[in-house]
């Protein structure tokens, strides 16, 4: 275990476990049937979101939604009875935003990760990297190092919320990095051996829950917030930029235009039982293409949606004309058929 079980946003390092979010450790031969269909959207809309863990300037943007299935069997018996996971995303130019809401009665434990809930997004990284088995390495968690594992890598953000205050801000400060150690997770989450332990921590998150009846914000001596049991949604919100400085192959590369692969599991303390490390929900059995949407879509988008408002108004505007040339019409041949001319009376009756 690290130092501490963090408060904080975990863009975790390999060679090291928060909680331990270990690989899927399922028995038997291992199955997916994956809806080719699904995917999730980061649409071009500059200067739109706030990331403080609510959801208000999300409201327009829409959204993905999903069946959380245990990642080690992706059975509809064991769906997650909480409710439904949407995932929205959306970008700047600059960073890319993910708003990631999950249903859920309100449990919350200061300073206990596994009695909270905690939610992570997972990206490829290598080419060869696969969902399954977090990365797909056939090498031994003990063995594995970045060179006989290359190719396989995958980039982990775990965010843990156990000691985190609803709706503030955490990670990517030197404080946040120190504690939570920037990097990323390879392969199954325990290794390589060969990793580097001085990645840079560029994610931010916050969190919130919609049973909170504070909106301004809480400090920690208000934990724990709220009661458990109420009924609400969870609201994890992150950001991080486009591209990072990386140089040791621990971040994924987003590219405006481009497509990735990504995926978002669920830990929850079902029943008030702290989760285990493999024992978390998933949005699905692969991986979800992740499409990062260029601002002349969105140009090309909205210049359609103008065109057919002005050919509506237009098409609109020769309705009106033709409608009132019609009453004219009508109303000359009335006034032609029903006033007869004036006729002067003979002067000799």
């Amino acid at each position: 275990m690290l130092r501490h079980l963090l408060p904080l946003l975990l863009l975790l390092l390999c060679s090291n476990s928060i909680g331990r979010v270990s690989s899927h450790q399922e028995s038997g031969e291992w199955s997916c049937e994956s809806d080719p269909e699904i995917q999730v959207e980061a649409e071009f809309r500059p200067g739109l979101v706030t990331v403080d863990g609510h959801t208000d300037d999300w409201k327009d943007i829409d959204g993905f939604e999903f069946s959380l299935l245990p990642a080690t069997d992706p059975h509809e018996d064991h769906e997650y009875k909480g409710g439904k996971v949407t995932v929205k995303a959306l970008h700047d130019g600059h960073d890319v935003f993910f708003m990631v809401q999950v249903d859920g009665d309100y449990v919350y434990t200061k300073g206990n990760h596994n009695k909270c809930p905690s939610v992570a997004l997972m990206f490829q990284i290598g080419e060869s990297a696969t969902y399954h088995n977090m990365g797909g390495c056939s090498q031994r968690t003990d063995t594995c190092n970045n060179k006989s594992c290359k190719g396989h890598e995958v980039d982990l953000l775990h965010f843990s919320i156990g000691n985190a205050i609803p709706g503030r801000l955490y990670g990517g400060n030197p404080i946040d990095n120190r504690d939570g150690y920037g990097g990323d997770r390879y392969l199954d989450g325990l290794g390589p051996s060969g990793n580097d332990t001085s990645a840079q921590n560029d994610w931010k998150g916050a969190w919130w829950h919609s049973s909170f009846t504070t909106h301004s914000g809480f400090v920690e001596e208000d934990s724990p917030y709220t009661s458990d049991g109420k009924k609400g949604t969870y609201y994890f919100e992150f950001s991080r930029p486009l591209r990072t400085m990386d140089r040791l192959q621990q971040d994924a590369q987003f590219t405006i235009g481009g497509s990735s692969k990504m995926s978002v599991a669920f830990w929850y303390p079902v029943d008030g039982q702290p989760w285990s490390g493999s024992g978390h929900y998933s949005i699905n059995c692969d991986w979800v293409p992740l499409e990062i949407s260029s601002g002349n879509s969105m140009l090309t988008k909205s210049a359609l949606s103008g065109s057919g408002n002005v050919s509506s108004a237009f098409a609109l505007l020769l309705s009106v004309v033709s409608l009132c040339l019609s009453v004219f019409v009508g109303y000359k041949i009335f006034r032609t058929n029903t006033v007869r001319p004036y006729t002067t009376m003979d002067s000799n009756l």
